[in-house]
């Protein structure tokens, strides 16, 4: 469900869960002037698109344990999200204060730190090729960028990645691609050679790595 396939009553319902936290149907129903029935109606078709979640309070009395409504996380797709424009806006303020030199040094620490945090991810030294560039694709899908792995002919793979959840921000700064396409040869190992053939920022529709053995490319 999208912002715009949101109905009127249900967006004043989540917007009211959002900013109250924790909360029942019926203070809903009293906070917005709606029914009960109309109330649990919309809070249900929001639970199934996954915009908020229910909770059993513990029972205090006779009867049923009443309900707390809460704000999924996938809300979050609901409310305006400035991320991308933030880090577009500190890497042009970076830009400006240290230039690209100091830039280069800021992206070639953050390739670092992936370097770091890939290897603790990754399989073992010993694994098979496949199961590197898989593992590779794993942290990489955890990380929003969709991707998957093709075999391509006999010895080689394609790492395709079908989203780009920094694209924004790699438009404005090129190094963070030169950089994630240097981490993913760090992570593979020195005996792996990979190639980006398809790119994006290229005008593609996504970013394709072929990778396979280096002794295959001589």
């Amino acid at each position: 469900m999208s912002e715009t396939s949101i109905s009127d009553a249900k967006r004043r319902i989540l917007d009211h869960v959002k900013r109250s936290g924790p909360t029942t149907a019926s203070r809903i129903a009293d906070a917005l002037s709606l029914t009960d029935v109309a109330v649990r109606q919309h809070l249900l078709g929001l639970e199934s698109a996954g915009l908020v979640s229910q909770s059993r309070q513990s029972p205090t009395g006779r009867g049923r344990p009443a309900i707390n409504w809460t704000v999924a996380e996938r809300a979050d797709e609901v409310y305006p999200n400035r991320h991308a424009e933030l880090t577009v806006g500190l890497i042009d303020a970076v830009r400006k204060a240290f230039g690209e030199s100091g830039l280069t040094r800021i992206v070639d620490a953050r390739s670092a730190e992936q370097v770091r945090q890939y290897r603790k991810l990754m399989p073992s030294s010993g694994s098979s090729l496949r199961q590197r560039v898989e593992g590779l694709a794993r942290i990489r899908t955890d990380e929003g960028y969709m991707a998957e792995v093709v075999r391509e002919g006999r010895s080689a793979y394609l790492l395709i990645e079908h989203h780009c959840p920094i694209c924004d921000a790699a438009r404005c700064c090129t190094g963070l691609c030169d950089g994630e396409l240097a981490v993913f040869r760090r992570v593979l190992g020195p005996d792996v050679a990979v190639e980006r053939i398809a790119h994006l920022l290229s005008g593609e529709d996504r970013c394709v790595y072929r990778i396979e053995r280096a002794s295959l490319r001589k």
